[in-house]
């Protein structure tokens, strides 16, 4: 048994068992990956796949079982590499964050140019996709970081951590008669066509939330997935935009009027998310420090260890 039979299994399940893209993402050839994967199966005494002829066709259960604990072997030894580099060079290396793109563009910004004053030799790269996908990243080793309002907390192997609270708000055209209506209610917004984020997006469930409190059943005519495409179609005349309060800029926005909607809509908390186990750079713990204040590095290390 050898580290890249491991892989091979590991890319042949992200492949969809398509083993010429494992082959080309691995640079070997697709007998070889083939060979290697039986070999580890044979060495093992179990079948990992279901084959119809050549064709690797879904894992067997007691594969299911054991891709688990590939997965478990190869990131524990990434970050048995990333604990010897660390040692090497405690200021420098690389950290990838996964988030949302409300997150990447809004509330990082506000972090980031700190965090690179302070780490001038870290890279950082940012890999955007839904809640899901963030939580998806994070698990499989491809992401260090994971920030999202949804989902992080719904993984038994994440750790997380609280880091702040937002609110939606209601934005408007300056010329839409909401501005002159006084206090709003879930009644005078829902009279109105609806633009909003996408079912697994920035709190939407809170916004769904609120109107099935209310039995109202609102018209929302569109959804996306980040508040910019939101606000463009408010602009248009869509219809009046429900989005993170942090999303909107009185300086950039000029078109606009947000409207105050506290009394209207749970607010929502972003969270933190880290693999559960794995080893945590001090740069990387200094940037959650950045955006959960409370914690101590001692902390942070303590529950992503299993600890507390």
């Amino acid at each position: 048994m050898n580290f890249q039979q491991l892989r091979y299994v590991r890319e042949a399940v992200r492949r969809n068992l398509n083993l010429t893209e494992v082959a080309n993402v691995l640079h070997t050839s697709q007998s070889g990956v083939s060979k290697q994967i039986k070999d580890l199966e044979d060495e093992l005494g179990i079948d990992i796949f279901v084959r119809r002829g050549k064709r690797l066709t879904a894992l067997t259960p007691p594969g299911t079982g054991v891709l688990h604990l590939v997965e478990r072997i190869l990131l524990d030894t990434e970050s048995l590499r990333r604990a010897a580099s660390h040692y090497a060079a405690e200021d420098a290396g690389r950290l990838v964050l996964a988030t949302t793109h409300t997150q990447a563009r809004y509330a990082l910004p506000r972090v980031l140019p700190q965090f690179r004053a302070a780490y001038p030799k870290v890279n950082l790269a940012l890999r955007q996709g839904s809640p899901k996908q963030v939580a998806e990243m994070v698990l499989s080793g491809e992401a260090d970081i994971g920030i999202a309002t949804e989902a992080l907390n719904l993984y038994p192997d994440m750790t997380t951590f609280l880091s702040y609270s937002w609110r939606h708000v209601i934005a408007v055209r300056r010329d839409h008669p909401l501005v002159e209506e006084g206090e709003l209610s879930l009644a005078k917004v829902s009279a109105y066509p609806l633009i909003t984020y996408d079912l697994e997006f920035s709190g939407r469930s809170h916004i769904d939330a609120a109107f099935d409190a209310a039995g109202i059943a609102p018209d929302i005519v569109m959804t996306a997935m980040d508040a910019d495409v939101i606000k463009t179609y408010v602009e248009l005349g869509f219809g009046v935009g429900i989005l993170a309060a942090m999303a909107v800029d009185p300086v950039r926005d000029t078109q606009l009027v947000v409207l105050d909607s506290d009394h209207m809509f749970e607010p929502n908390t972003t969270r933190i998310g880290v693999r559960t186990g794995n080893f945590l750079r001090h740069y990387a713990c200094h940037l959650i420090q950045m955006l959960a204040p409370d914690l101590t590095e001692a902390q942070i290390l303590a529950q992503v260890a299993g600890e507390e």
